[in-house]
């Protein structure tokens, strides 16, 4: 699955690949992290 990472506002937000919205993490780390565990 593809994902696009927007940084907005201090924080980094989680897209699909059709652009839905998915879930924010405070930094692009917590964001690869919570991705791994999306799709484990």
């Amino acid at each position: 699955m593809r994902f696009e990472m927007r940084f907005v506002r201090g924080h980094v937000e989680v897209y699909d690949g059709e652009g839905r919205f998915l879930f924010s993490a405070d930094n692009e780390r917590e964001a690869e992290e919570d991705l791994g565990q999306l799709s484990a």
